[in-house]
């Protein structure tokens, strides 16, 4: 079992960026692929991105294709989700995943984290 750990969520105007952090203890961090998920106020969660054991590819949903960047370290046994030209919409919960399944992660990961919060203001 992998135990998920996020930090670096907050409060940002619209236009800005942020950077997620994800610590993970447990099992051996490679032998799973990360991802995020997020859920705004009053709406299911959805899949936000996701990446490899080896650290590629990663892949997107399209309403964050080329304004996330997810990355990881296997040294530090960290995942990380860059965002940049935040939005409003981006507004939502977002909580760290993993599987030992490229698939799962993206759809039905098995392990989650609490989740770190994440305001954009207009």
């Amino acid at each position: 079992q992998v135990r998920l750990a996020e930090s670096g969520g907050g409060l940002v105007q619209a236009g800005g960026s942020l950077r997620l952090s994800c610590a993970a203890s447990g099992r051996t961090f490679s032998d799973y692929h990360m991802g995020w998920f997020r859920q705004p106020p009053g709406k299911e969660r959805t899949f936000v991105a996701a990446i490899t054991q080896e650290g590629n590819p990663t892949r997107y949903a399209d309403s964050v294709k080329g304004r996330f960047t997810i990355s990881r370290d296997n040294a530090q046994n960290m995942v990380y989700l860059e965002m940049y030209s935040l939005e409003p919409e981006d507004t939502a919960l977002y909580y760290c995943v993993a599987d030992p399944d490229f698939f799962k992660v993206t759809r039905a990961p098995a392990f989650w984290g609490q989740g770190t919060q994440v305001t954009v203001s207009s």
